[in-house]
């Protein structure tokens, strides 16, 4: 049997992949010596420089109240109230395959959430995911080169392409290859045991 791979797939900006990071992070860990983890952007919403309708705002809000209740996670709303919200997550998306190539994917994808959800900064601006770039030890200029430029956003075309055609729901999704085979796993967003279980019952099957 070939090595069996993970893909998680996400967007930086999906307030639930927020909410569900402490479970993926307990998950990652148990599984990081059975298989290989592949991180996949999805993209959730294409560049806009157009402020984000009201009900649009209002819908999101709500979503955030909604995970704050249901798992605990924290949020700071004052987002909504100092920032000038787009619907636009592809600037992030590009950023964490800028990170991908240095090795620094999870750091960009946590600094880009933890900007956005709790200081209150919008990682919809180039200035702010540059400075993310820094904080995570990329070079600024560099990295602000590819972050405009049309071979990155290809990049981030096709990968969007690829991760439609993998079997997922949303984001997050969890997909399992195994074999050339590729089987959707439940996302539990409170017990990482029950994707753990899932993952383990496929590989036993497969073996």
């Amino acid at each position: 049997m070939t090595r069996p791979i993970l893909y998680y797939v996400y967007d930086p900006m999906c307030s639930w992949c927020w909410g569900y990071r402490p479970t993926w992070l307990a998950l990652q860990e148990q599984l990081k010596t059975t298989l290989e983890i592949r991180y996949r952007v999805g993209g959730l919403a294409p560049d806009s420089d157009e402020l984000m309708p009201v009900e649009m705002q209002t819908f999101l809000q709500q979503t955030w109240q909604k995970i704050s209740s249901e798992l605990g996670t924290q949020f700071n709303f004052d987002f909504w109230r100092q920032c000038q919200p787009r619907r636009s997550t592809y600037p992030a998306c590009r950023a964490v395959l800028i990170a991908r190539e240095a090795g620094l994917e999870q750091a960009m994808y946590c600094a880009v959430q933890q900007a956005y959800y709790l200081h209150a900064k919008n990682p919809s601006d180039s200035d702010l995911l540059v400075e993310l770039a820094v904080s995570v030890g990329i070079n600024g200029q560099l990295f602000e080169q590819k972050l405009n430029s049309v071979e990155i956003n290809q990049q981030l075309l096709t990968e969007i392409e690829q991760a439609r055609k993998l079997p997922i729901q949303g984001f997050p999704s969890l997909v399992l290859a195994v074999n050339n085979q590729l089987f959707p796993i439940p996302v539990d967003y409170k017990h990482w045991q029950s994707s753990y279980e899932a993952i383990t019952s496929r590989l036993l099957i497969a073996d």
